[in-house]
């Protein structure tokens, strides 16, 4: 509640990016105070056993975790670990640093719980996420890790481009991310074609195997596919055993500024894209569903649906800091509610 007040009275009056770049920045500074960190991801976190989510062999406290697009440079996973997210996944970070779309460049708009952005990658590069993702970690937390395309590099080179974030970023990541969904970055949405986005996950599923505990790969997808290439993307995935899918990234099907469109008007879509997903992949891979995730309610009904882990970002953009603290407890109650011993009992129940 006070949240939303301050929300309303204040930081929708600001602009979207300041606030984003100093929310950042006060979350690094969190995340060098190990004994604050500790207290408030024992306050916080997900701890109870029947939150507990396994995926591609990697072990998730609880199922709702951060998306890409928030923490860019990997600078601030433990504070957000700490704030009650499952998961965190870091960037979308490309091999060469860049600074990104001109500003402005993030809107709200706050009717429709929504909010666009034409970002364009900004970030510092992989070896820059790398130093940080070295450090040593003094709370728990599952770190994803985002890779797309430098803008400057031409489409015929993109293969080679990604593959480089890889070798850099694979070894340090609990999964690893191939971004090819994105609507600010030109030209990249032509990689989700089947026949140019083989070779690229080809090669970088090669380094991601070759790490000392073989990092799972992801491939996330644009909600405006049509049906038929949401198909084929899925079956690419099982041809090549791939470990998940995420479904999906922002649309560019709006009437706003230029720039891909997420939260609330995503919903639909979304679940619609996880529904056709889960019918063809069954529960081969993994499917990680983001896109118009607000409260629990969206949360359990993606979980019904198929989705092993779920993804928000702009639900916490107008829910406040304790909202995935909040629907995680939430989540416990429901799990209890329905008599199930574990969340995990729910997934796919609707597929």
């Amino acid at each position: 509640m006070m949240y939303r007040l301050v929300f309303s009275q204040v930081l929708r009056r600001l602009d979207a990016e300041a606030v984003h770049r100093f929310t950042v920045s006060a979350l690094a500074l969190l995340a060098r105070l190990p004994l604050v960190k500790r207290l408030l991801h024992r306050a916080l976190a997900p701890h109870d056993p029947a939150l507990r989510v396994t995926a591609f062999g990697v072990h998730f406290p609880g199922p709702l975790g951060l998306a890409a697009g928030f923490d860019k440079d990997a600078a601030c996973a433990e504070a957000l670990s700490a704030l009650g997210f499952g998961h965190v996944e870091v960037g979308t970070i490309t091999a060469h640093g860049q600074p990104g779309n001109p500003r402005p460049r993030l809107f709200r708009l706050v009717r429709q719980h929504a909010v666009i952005n034409r970002m364009g990658f900004n970030n510092a590069g992989a070896v820059a996420a790398a130093r940080r993702l070295r450090r040593t970690r003094s709370v728990p937390v599952v770190i994803g890790v985002n890779i797309g395309k430098t803008k400057v590099v031409p489409e015929s080179e993109a293969t080679a481009d990604y593959v480089a974030s890889a070798k850099e970023l694979a070894p340090l990541a609990d999964y690893l991310v191939v971004n090819v969904s994105s609507p600010n970055t030109p030209g990249l949405r032509n990689l989700q074609a089947v026949s140019l986005l083989r070779p690229l996950l080809t090669a970088v599923k090669e380094v991601a195997d070759a790490t000392p505990r073989r990092t799972p790969l992801l491939v996330k997808i644009a909600p405006d596919l049509a049906d038929e290439d949401v198909d084929a993307v899925a079956e690419l995935a099982l041809e090549l055993g791939l470990d998940g899918i995420i479904a999906t990234n922002t649309t560019i099907k709006h009437d706003g500024e230029t720039g891909g469109l997420s939260g609330r008007p995503l919903k639909a879509r979304s679940l619609e894209v996880l529904r056709r997903l889960r019918a063809k992949v069954g529960d081969r891979i993994t499917l990680v569903s983001a896109g118009g995730v607000e409260d629990v309610d969206d949360v359990w009904e993606r979980l019904l649906a198929g989705a092993t882990l779920v993804q928000g970002y702009t639900g916490w953009v107008y829910g406040g800091p304790l909202w995935a603290a909040h629907i995680h407890r939430q989540l416990l109650r429901r799990v209890r509610r329905h008599g199930l011993k574990s969340v995990t009992e729910a997934i796919g129940r609707t597929a």
